[in-house]
């Protein structure tokens, strides 16, 4: 009856999935059925570390995350977890030959978040790597079954469209890491002091990522990139948003795509791959 347990484990990546984020929902859902239980395993594995540093409040957060990170390695040399978030993370590294590397630099930085409130240059490119990049290429190692020759092709493309995402997410929360968290990931960033001029650098650096991702997305297989896409152009609207708005507003309240704009993006983006036209 294993077969029954792994069955179960995989549904609850989706069930993560689908409680924390519509867009990434939405993006899974128009990959290839094929895809589904791999990305929803990283995603689930992904949001649970996550959720240790910025809200188990209270509780011993470093031990967590320590036991966290030894239970996630026993799991893939086990090939079995009684945790079954980490089950289906197991089964997707071992069976997609997610480098461990990634896994442990991902790590690495969810424990950044536990002792550093500011960052230098250094630290925030080594932040970016670990909480984006690195999960960009778990993902590819999914999206390419094991394809060692377009892994390598597409290897940076992955990690600037990781590092995009993960930059607007910063944009998107600067009042809840500010104001909640005491984080301020921009590095020579006072936020006391937070204009126009340092919004737009900001946001040039984005640009100049999103623009070497939506490259890398155009050469992915045809049943990748169709979801690759929506989550793209989720995230690129909400960059859109987010730039026309003064500093005082981001500073103040959380930026959305109301859903209905979402869906809209979407039949759009079916549009395009539908005419191969991305």
């Amino acid at each position: 009856m294993i077969d029954l347990y792994n069955s179960v484990s995989k549904r609850t990546g989706k069930m993560i999935t689908n409680s924390y984020s519509t867009s990434f929902s939405l993006g899974i859902y128009c990959l290839d059925k094929k895809y589904h239980d791999g990305i929803y395993a990283i995603y689930g594995f992904v949001r649970l570390a996550d959720e240790i540093v910025d809200t188990f409040h209270g509780f011993p957060k470093r031990e967590l995350l320590d036991e966290f990170e030894k239970d996630t390695f026993v799991a893939i040399e086990r090939k079995i977890s009684l945790n079954p978030a980490l089950n289906a993370f197991q089964w997707a590294v071992n069976t997609y030959n997610i480098d461990h590397e990634n896994i442990r630099t991902f790590l690495k930085s969810m424990r950044m978040d536990l002792s550093m409130q500011d960052h230098d240059k250094t630290s925030y490119e080594d932040y970016i790597l670990g909480s984006a990049e690195v999960v960009g290429l778990m993902c590819l190692s999914v999206f390419l079954d094991g394809n060692q020759k377009r892994y390598d092709e597409l290897k940076d493309a992955a990690m600037k469209l990781g590092s995009a995402f993960q930059k607007i997410n910063f944009l998107r929360d600067l009042h809840a890491d500010y104001f909640q968290l005491g984080r301020v990931y921009f590095p020579g960033v006072d936020m006391k002091d937070f204009d126009a001029d340092t919004k737009k650098a900001i946001e040039a650096d984005i640009e100049i990522d999103f623009k070497a991702g939506y490259e890398g997305i155009k050469q992915l297989p045809r049943g990748v990139r169709f979801g690759v896409h929506v989550a793209y152009v989720y995230y690129y609207a909400l960059f859109q948003r987010i730039r026309g708005l003064e500093p005082s507003v981001i500073l103040e309240k959380r930026v959305r795509i109301p859903n209905r704009k979402k869906y809209h993006l979407l039949l759009s983006s079916y549009f395009r791959h539908s005419f191969n036209i991305l």
